[in-house]
């Protein structure tokens, strides 16, 4: 776009014109729309593939007709019982339209142009988005193991650190991090630098030794601990998160939280969620067992996957992945490529049910030439 043609562009900000917007994964009705094709499936977003509990398709409907009302901008009901859920009281908890929310949240509020936002290679695309649209500078620690490595992240706190980010587990790896180092590492990270653990796949992780960072809150005043509904609660399209914090984090976060940010069928939807454990449990056992089924395919197929303790495998097809996905969408399977990531010949997968997991491995066959 020309600036002499759209002269009010010289007034935009400039870290928002070097922004890369974030791109999804692509939705199962566009690519029917443009390759012409029918029952597609789709195993790029990490979603819940038993869908949601029959409690929230319950409240959803009966909640469909109070949405001529503003829902509750507090979200009273759904922060108390997240606070009894996690043993802190109602002021720790910041609401957000997703969790991506409240990672923009700490980026607005703690981080400013000078300021460096650091964060590990190959993390989650959102932090550094967030922290360039803000104009905070960028610094990303050299991954080990394709994980996060902490004391390469030590050794780049500067004087100028004001946020650090850490997914844990990791998207889009799968990688995790254990409790004893993770704890040091805070121990390690001077008082006035945020760090924001993000744990948006946390129930569906099952090793012994990873650590439930909320547990740490009241160690560490400068800790936040974000989570998710959209991953095993399966509320991805609703847009329901939420971040632990000391109170007066929190009370920072609420002050820049947009009113109403939380829908009132999100919030209904959340609720009953956490009211059907036996529904949680039930998605983390089809996890398991399509984590051992991929994993066994693909060994059968002699492709490297990394370990994973999410909801997804990242491949590396030691080829252009991009050419291998758009085999894979003339064959109607939906995975995602990670160039963006850094991460050219890899490809992630998010566990499915039995069949379309099959159907993944048999359609990876066919393109591969196995």
């Amino acid at each position: 776009m020309s600036h002499s043609e759209f002269p009010f562009l010289e007034h935009a900000l400039p870290s928002i014109k070097a922004l890369q917007p974030y791109v999804p994964g692509k939705p199962i009705e566009e690519l029917e729309r443009e390759l012409g094709i029918r029952d597609s499936i789709k195993l790029a977003s990490n979603e819940n593939p038993l869908g949601v509990s029959p409690k929230v398709i319950q409240v959803l409907e009966d909640g469909a007709r109070g949405v001529a009302r503003y829902p509750d901008g507090s979200g009273f009901r759904l922060r108390h019982h997240l606070a009894e859920m996690h043993g802190t009281g109602a002021d720790a908890v910041t609401l957000g339209n997703g969790s991506n929310d409240v990672l923009d949240m700490l980026a607005r509020v703690f981080l400013r142009p000078g300021d460096e936002s650091l964060f590990s290679e190959y993390a989650f695309a959102v932090y550094p988005l967030s922290s360039q649209a803000v104009g905070a500078s960028l610094v990303s620690a050299p991954a080990r193991d394709y994980g996060h490595d902490l004391e390469a992240l030590q050794a780049r706190i500067t004087p100028q650190t004001r946020v650090i980010w850490i997914a844990n587990p990791n998207n889009p790896t799968g990688t995790w991090l254990l409790r004893e180092p993770l704890h040091d590492f805070l121990t390690r990270v001077p008082t006035d630098v945020i760090v924001v653990i993000d744990e948006a796949y946390f129930e569906y992780v099952e090793e012994a030794d990873y650590p439930d960072a909320t547990q740490w809150l009241t160690e560490f005043p400068n800790l936040v601990v974000t989570r998710t509904f959209s991953k095993a609660y399966g509320l991805a399209g609703l847009r329901v998160g939420y971040a632990l914090s000391h109170p007066v984090v929190a009370d920072l976060l609420n002050r820049v939280r947009q009113p109403f940010n939380v829908n009132l069928l999100a919030q209904s939807a959340a609720l009953a969620a956490l009211d059907d454990p036996q529904f949680l449990e039930r998605c983390v056992a089809v996890n398991r067992a399509g984590m051992q089924q991929l994993g066994d395919g693909l060994k059968a197929l002699e492709v490297e996957f990394i370990p994973s303790v999410g909801n997804f495998l990242t491949l590396n097809l030691q080829r252009n992945a991009i050419e291998v996905d758009r085999a894979l969408l003339k064959r109607g399977v939906i995975t995602r490529p990670i160039a963006g990531y850094g991460l050219p010949n890899h490809l992630r997968v998010s566990i499915g049910l039995e069949t379309e997991n099959a159907r993944f491995l048999t359609a990876l066959r066919e393109v591969l030439g196995r």
